[in-house]
């Protein structure tokens, strides 16, 4: 709460536009607004009207709740994925940091490797093992994600176990389970926070990224990724299938990246700002 008061209004808009999208997408999901995603409602590449406020696809399918649906696709997956990589790199990063020795050298080594593969070829390999879909796609953000929170995770345990109150506790006979849950995981929580904000945002872009190429959600699902993949055939006959999809990808990406920056700034103040 301290830290909320003391953020500033970037901050604050990046966490509303990021609530923002969350509610319009539950909201127009859970009551249908707009219709069924899947439903023939009109003419093909129709222009956005009274009937269709943001037109129809190629079949005839309104936009606005395939918009809605998108949304709710991309959080949701990029969310569940950048949990599931918060939880293995924190287990890494401490393991490596604190136990260190041949554990930490296995966990560095690991690292990277998979730190050495470029984002979307990592991320078609992937595809390309487990198949297109959504499985697939979560799997390639947490592949993606894990190396650099591991590495952040575990320089932050080697410099919170030099301290006097984790060396107290060894020296008092403290079995390690403990000395991580009452020590080093209090410790690391803002690291860990500051990091998520940052793989949520690789989450987003990389779900985009697979989606267009064809191998992350399938038809009929949608994703604002394979939104933006189904509209780019038309882009000149029917731009605005591209547009609203591709405006809400990057009001995600740069909300959350603002509002990641703020959550450093207020739980790292030493490296966010000068005093001249």
């Amino acid at each position: 709460m301290t830290w909320w008061r003391r953020a500033d209004w970037l901050t604050r808009s990046g966490l509303a536009c990021l609530a923002v999208l969350v509610l319009v997408s539950v909201v127009g999901t859970v009551f249908g607004i707009g219709g069924d995603p899947d439903a023939m409602v009109g003419p093909r590449l129709a222009p956005p009207g009274v009937d269709y406020p943001l037109g129809t696809d190629e079949l005839g399918r309104s936009m606005l709740p395939r918009l809605f649906e998108g949304i709710g696709t991309t959080l949701l997956l990029s969310t569940l994925a950048v949990l599931v990589t918060a939880v293995l790199a924190t287990l890494l990063g401490v393991a490596a940091g604190y136990r260190g020795g041949w554990l930490g050298e296995v966990v560095l080594r690991l690292v990277e490797v998979l730190y050495s593969f470029p984002t979307i070829v990592l991320a078609i390999l992937v595809a390309a093992v487990v198949g297109p879909g959504r499985t697939a796609t979560m799997c390639s953000i947490v592949l993606i994600t894990i190396p650099l929170m591991t590495r952040v995770v575990r320089a932050a345990a080697v410099t919170v176990s030099e301290r006097d109150y984790v060396t107290s506790a060894v020296i008092s006979g403290a079995r390690w389970p403990r000395i991580l849950v009452r020590h080093l995981l209090p410790s690391l929580s803002g690291t860990i926070a500051v990091q998520g904000t940052y793989a949520l945002s690789v989450g987003i872009l990389v779900e985009g990224g697979l989606s267009f190429l064809g191998f992350g959600v399938q038809p009929p699902q949608s994703s604002l990724g394979a939104l933006i993949q189904q509209g780019s055939t038309y882009l000149l006959a029917a731009p605005w299938l591209v547009v609203a999809p591709g405006i809400v990808l990057v009001v995600a990406i740069l909300a959350i990246n603002v509002f990641g920056d703020g959550l450093r700034d207020g739980l790292e103040p030493r490296e966010a700002r000068s005093l001249v």
